[in-house]
Parts: structure tokens; C-alpha cells; sequence
């Protein structure tokens, strides 16, 4: 199988590859330690939640390649020190550079660490992962052809989310979360890095 057909594609190190793991520098890193590989805890999961929604609409290598501006401008990601953001501190992101300033992805974001602050602990996780399919209802992709979008799992994770009051967070969205976080494993089949969740 050939990138021409969408399968695996060695890399500079001969290991196949997702091909879009091989479209940028700052891809291949992504894609073999950190893609797929199951994500715990809450404040992780509340930064990829975030991550994912300032994605929306845009491609993943303008958000990796910010991601440590994110993490200093919303205090890594921690839920309980989010939520104490005040309008001040919604004013100064929307100046932040190293950021991508969208003012409804920011607002979403403080909102929805005011709410998570107020789950209990580890809540985020148990609910999230509670939504992980079983591996092995699903087929490894041979192509990227055969690599979803939206599933009925991040259809259904996305509506929960959303009954919880939580913003920002479609099914697309849903599902590049799952991905991400290892819910599912969407590495092709042939790709050295499936299987290491």
C-alpha cells in the first residue's frame, strides 16, 4: 500500500506512517508518541477539549504549532485556575498572539471550565472515556478513505457534552477528540504506531 492509495507511507526513519503524519515536520512527533495514545485526567482532557475546538474551521498544524502559546496563555489547562478567568483576562487572550484569537472559542472556553470546575473530581474522564467504542467493533483502517469523521459515538458524545452546557463541541469536533485521546484507535493498519494506546 502506497500514499497513493492512502495507506502507510514510510518515513525518514523507513517505519510506515498515516500519510498525514508525514506532511509536516511537526507532525511526525505528534503522531507516534502522542495520536491515539489514551489521554487521562481532567485538566488533559479539558486542554485537547479546548484545543480541538479552536481547531474548528482551521487545520491541526496552526493549533499544534501554537499549542505551548495555549497552554501559557490559559494556565496549562488547569480547569480550577480557568475558571477564575475574568473579563480582563478574556480582553488580554483576545490580544494574545501566540494564541488563536477567536472571541466565541474563548468565551466557550472560560465558560466551560466555570462548568467543569464545578464536576467532581475525575468526572470529565469517567464521562468522556465512557463513550470509548470497543476496539473490537471497529476495523482497522486499511486507507484514510476508511477513516471517519463523525461516528455515532461523538455523535452521541457531542450531544451529552452539549446537555451538560458545555459549548463549542460538535460531533466533528467530538470525534477529532476521540482520536486524539485514544478512545479510538484510527491508525491505519499498516502504520508502526497502531496499537500503541
Amino acid at each position: 500500500m502506497t500514499a497513493d492509495d492512502g495507506g502507510a507511507v514510510p518515513g525518514p526513519d523507513g517505519r510506515p506512517r498515516c500519510p498525514w503524519g508525514l506532511s509536516a515536520d511537526d507532525y511526525i512527533a505528534y503522531h507516534d508518541d502522542e495520536w491515539g495514545r489514551a489521554v487521562h485526567g481532567d485538566d488533559a482532557l479539558f486542554e485537547r477539549l479546548c484545543l480541538e475546538a479552536f481547531q474548528s474551521g482551521l487545520s491541526w498544524i496552526t493549533i499544534l504549532r501554537r499549542r505551548e502559546g495555549f497552554r501559557t496563555a490559559f494556565a496549562g489547562f488547569r480547569i480550577a485556575e480557568v475558571a477564575r478567568f475574568t473579563d480582563a483576562d478574556a480582553v488580554r487572550l483576545l490580544a494574545d498572539p501566540g494564541i488563536i484569537r477567536n472571541r466565541a472559542k474563548i468565551d466557550a472556553t472560560l465558560a466551560n471550565a466555570r462548568l467543569l470546575a464545578e464536576w467532581p473530581e475525575g468526572e470529565l474522564d469517567r464521562f468522556v472515556w465512557s463513550y470509548a467504542p470497543d476496539p473490537a467493533t471497529r476495523p482497522a483502517p486499511r486507507t484514510l478513505s476508511d477513516v471517519p469523521a463523525v461516528t455515532d459515538a461523538s455523535t452521541a458524545l457531542s450531544k451529552a457534552l452539549k446537555k451538560r452546557g458545555l459549548r463549542f463541541i460538535g460531533p466533528t469536533t467530538a470525534y477529532a477528540l476521540m482520536q486524539a485521546c485514544g478512545l479510538v484507535d484510527d491508525h491505519l493498519s499498516d502504520c508502526f504506531a497502531r496499537g500503541a494506546r
